[in-house]
């Protein structure tokens, strides 16, 4: 794949690692981030000094930043603020093998993480490690798409209403009608005016 497609791919797939997360689960792992974290997510969506104090707030402004961030890079310091705990852990565990883990590698560490960060985390830490260009994001990628346990869910598409054919009641129509009549009989007098003023 060419560069560009490498940076669409891995974009959508720390997007749909994002929206997997339930707003509960966001909460949770908000809730158990350092101080200075939650401080510098609350600044960069838009809590105002003291941060934000309501949990549903909070959601709400994260999920907001980081749909209109994907491609500004929102999303990606969104991310890397909520999942960093569950990444020095992760590089802990894997110790000298950190940089290029084998699969196997990988798959023997993950359960440590799940069990201590739980899955959503485990798999948006994946997800921005690929993001952010990882030497083995080729292979994290295949786990996000196929492992039994880390796969991402399969995107959800909304049904999209068809919207209902644009109707004017008759009150309406009888005013267009109208007013189409007066331009017209305006017109004609225009006309028969310009036709006497030539035979003058």
């Amino acid at each position: 794949m060419s560069q560009l497609k490498n940076r669409l791919h891995a974009l959508t797939l720390l997007d749909r690692a994002f929206a997997a997360i339930t707003d509960e689960e966001l909460a949770a792992i908000v809730a158990t981030l350092p101080e200075d974290h939650v401080t510098a997510l609350d600044e960069l969506c838009g809590a105002r000094e003291g941060g934000f104090t309501d949990v549903a707030a909070r959601n709400i402004a994260v999920r907001a930043t980081a749909a209109r961030g994907r491609m500004s890079g929102e999303l990606e310091t969104i991310s890397t603020l909520v999942c960093d705990p569950c990444l020095e852990k992760c590089i802990e565990l894997l110790g000298d093998d950190a940089e290029f883990p084998t699969e196997d590698q990988l798959l023997k560490v993950t359960p440590k993480l799940i069990k201590e960060f739980g899955l959503p985390s485990t798999r948006l830490m994946i997800a921005s490690s690929i993001a952010g260009e990882a030497p083995a994001s080729e292979m994290l990628a295949r786990l996000l798409k196929h492992d039994k346990k880390l796969a991402l869910p399969p995107v959800e598409f909304a049904p999209i209403a068809a919207l209902p054919a644009r109707t004017a009641d008759e009150e309406v129509k009888a005013k267009r009608k109208a007013a189409k009549e007066r331009k017209q009989a305006e017109a004609r007098a225009r006309r028969e005016q310009q036709l006497k003023a030539k035979h003058r």
